[in-house]
């Protein structure tokens, strides 16, 4: 008899799984006597007992019948015979949600090298061995004494707490932990802003540029969104819309992609716009913990008088990236609604990483983790500059918010075809470059790079801005060659 076995799990699990595709396949009609458990075993060299435990699985889901005296056979099953190898055509969309969440996933160049010796990547972490072991025992420690029950909505008190204390000591946010909504990232705060603050339809604004994956949510919502350009102060309010939106989503801190830091001017005037509109305002401090010439900035929901600012923060960005937790801020009135938002989304969080957290927290290590991680990104965001002067010269204009852990490198003096001659010329060289335009609703004219320091060691970083210098000096001569 022949069984194809998969290799995946025990081998009375291969074997029951095999049993099954030949019986729904047809290729085992009903009424089909099955071999003596000691033969089968013995053509197939597998122990008669993972024979026996096959057929006894198979039998208690229905697919064998057993006649006392005669053996195993497969069951009569009404089974619909299969006409030909089984449909892989796309079906048209069955939801409107659907539709849209195809026409806004289309691939960016966000992790778009594999297996490069100098990556670039932007929105990478710091990994440390000592963060990867600290971690790992407070895993170890929390595993040991939190329950295995389902966590409430909002989140565990314990973390909430120390968000809480976390926040006024570095962000200048008061907030009671009945305040804070612990969330799975930034990624669902947005998907549940998105449920309980928009209908379909309902109008949003969004910065220019911007995050694409927060475009890319609230698109595949339905949200008709608007591009509000931002300049060296941040947001140009001047410029919102007449018929308010329902929801603006902003970077104040570190304005995303292109750096700049939102003046107080203005963030006065979006609060009054948000106020006197009755709109929301999503806050989103990605990466404010790391500033290099100076303590991170008032938050926008420091400000807020009104009660109208969503504030989110992210343990990704400062821990690592697989650790999917981070937390909103929300308004009195809104607390109930995202909190129910939540539990149908989900339910509730995860209890083991969340104690760990708080834990974490509470006991100071991740303050002292803070501050050798800013020491080093500093370090590292200096040599990369450094290397730019060198080797790239006046042919790279940066934008150097002393902030975060990018830069956006614009290079004035090539157009875009140039950018994806020079991006393709670093690849080969083993350099993993990445544009800035997937940030723009509408492609900036001047083409320009975003470029992550995080992911190497300084000298590394050194040796990725001599090839980057080298790879221009490639494209110009082959512009000079065709001049």
């Amino acid at each position: 008899m022949f069984l194809e076995l998969d290799g995946e799990g025990a081998a009375y699990q291969q074997l029951t799984r095999a049993f099954k595709a030949a019986i729904l396949d047809g290729s085992l009609s009903g009424g089909t006597r099955l071999p003596p458990s000691r033969a089968l075993a013995q053509e197939l060299g597998m122990s008669r007992i993972t024979v026996l435990s096959a057929y006894d699985q198979l039998r208690a889901e229905g697919y064998l019948q057993s006649r006392v005296g005669s053996g195993s056979y497969v069951s009569e099953l009404q089974l619909t015979p299969r006409s030909g190898p089984p449909k892989t055509t796309r079906i048209a969309p069955p939801s409107r949600y659907a539709e849209r969440s195809l026409r806004h996933s289309a691939q960016t160049t966000y992790r778009a090298h594999q297996g490069l010796r100098y990556e670039l990547q932007f929105g990478e972490t710091l990994l440390t061995p000592p963060l990867n072991n600290a971690w790992g025992r407070e895993l170890a420690r929390a595993a040991s004494y939190t329950s295995l029950e389902r966590t409430v909505s909002r989140g565990s008190p314990a973390l909430r707490e120390q968000v809480s204390k976390y926040l006024i000591s570095r962000r200048g946010v008061r907030a009671d932990p009945d305040d804070i909504l612990i969330v799975n990232g930034t990624q669902q705060a947005y998907a549940l802003a998105a449920r309980v603050l928009l209908n379909e339809g309902d109008p949003m604004v969004m910065e220019e540029p911007h995050y694409f994956a927060a475009w890319r949510a609230f698109a595949a919502h339905g949200a008709e969104l608007q591009a509000v350009r931002t300049d060296d102060e941040g947001l140009v309010c001047a410029e919102l819309p007449d018929v308010p939106p329902r929801l603006i989503l902003v970077t104040p801190s570190h304005q995303f992609p292109s750096g700049p830091v939102m003046s107080l001017p203005r963030r006065l005037e979006l609060l009054r716009y948000a106020e006197a509109n009755r709109c929301w305002i999503m806050e989103d401090d990605y990466d404010s913990e790391f500033r290099y010439d100076s303590q991170p900035l008032s938050t926008l929901r420091s400000l807020d008088k009104g009660d109208r600012v969503i504030y989110v923060g992210t343990f990704s960005k400062v821990l690592f990236g697989s650790l999917r937790l981070g937390y909103m801020v929300l308004p009195a009135v809104l607390r109930e609604y995202f909190t129910k938002a939540r539990y149908l989304s989900d339910m509730g969080g995860l209890a083991v990483e969340q104690a760990a957290l708080a834990h974490f927290m509470e006991s100071g290590a991740f303050e002292r983790h803070l501050h050798k991680v800013g020491k080093t990104l500093k370090r590292r965001r200096e040599v990369m500059l450094e290397g730019m002067r060198q080797h790239a010269g006046t042919r790279v204009r940066v934008n150097d918010s002393q902030a975060g852990m990018h830069v956006v490198a614009w290079l004035p003096d090539y157009d875009y075809t140039q950018l994806d001659e020079l991006i393709q010329c670093a690849q080969e060289r083993g350099l993993g470059l990445y544009p800035v335009a997937p940030c723009y609703h509408r492609r900036p004219e001047v083409p320009g790079l975003i470029l992550g320091y995080c992911g190497l060691p300084e000298a590394e970083l050194r040796e990725a801005m001599r090839l980057f210098g080298a790879c221009l000096d490639t494209i110009d001569a082959r512009r000079r060659e065709t001049a």
